[in-house]
């Protein structure tokens, strides 16, 4: 499967996360929403991206682009700014921030998250060292949302940090 990583500093409206990477999968050829729900990610919702940069700091989310494409950003104002089509998902970690700058009048995407607890969505952060706390506190996800039992979350993200906040 072909993917695309991408790593962000910190920025003025998003504290993004301190290690972890967002992960863009390319041209998945399943529909998402049934991939979602068979790899246990929760909350499922149909709709777009909001156009205000936003950011959880207490979840990890995915979004399945199921039609059209959009110029999103990601990370904030010191992150990146990207294209997605129909096909691509990408895989947010805690805290990071994104934005849909323009879009296509049939740009939807399908979103999920690991866990089936309530979250918070957040437009700006105060103290960077309390938010970090609450960023890092997110367990990894038990399964990838494309691959389930394996896939690029775990060569991505569960090889790359390994503490006992992380691991059950």
């Amino acid at each position: 499967m072909r993917y695309q990583i991408l790593h962000s500093p910190v920025s003025p409206s998003t504290p993004n996360h301190m290690i972890l990477p967002v992960i863009i999968y390319k041209a998945v050829e399943e529909d998402f929403k049934s991939l979602f729900q068979h790899n246990h990610w929760h909350g499922l919702w149909t709709g777009s991206v909001f156009n205000e940069q936003h950011f959880h700091p207490d979840t990890h989310e995915v979004l399945g682009v199921v039609s059209g494409q959009a110029t999103l950003m990601i990370g904030g104002e010191n992150g990146s700014t990207i294209e997605v089509v129909t096909g691509d998902a990408l895989l947010l970690p805690a805290g990071y921030g994104h934005k849909c700058i323009t879009a296509s009048k049939d740009f939807t995407v399908v979103g999920a998250y690991p866990t089936d607890q309530p979250f918070e969505t957040c437009t700006q952060y105060d103290q960077l060292q309390s938010i970090n706390q609450t960023i890092n506190s997110v367990m990894l996800p038990e399964y990838d949302p494309i691959e389930g039992n394996s896939g690029l979350m775990f060569k991505e993200w569960h090889n790359i940090y390994h503490c006992g906040t992380y691991i059950k």
